[in-house]
């Protein structure tokens, strides 16, 4: 496993992907369009869930 890319990344890293305010990431979250998990006290969203959301947005726009 390489440690230069992170397998989960914080809800701080995916508000600056998705250029994204922190209550539409939390309301992605909530709404179960972003799966994400906990790490102790901190929320955590994997790379491959934060991919797949894209895709799935991808594909809807292009319908």
């Amino acid at each position: 496993m390489s440690t230069d890319i992170p397998e989960a990344l914080t809800v701080n890293e995916v508000m600056a992907a998705l250029r994204l305010g922190r209550s539409s990431v939390y309301d992605l979250i909530r709404s179960r369009k972003l799966p994400s998990f906990k790490a102790g006290r901190c929320r955590r969203i994997s790379v491959d869930s934060l991919a797949a959301y894209i895709r799935t947005q991808t594909e809807e726009n292009e319908a």
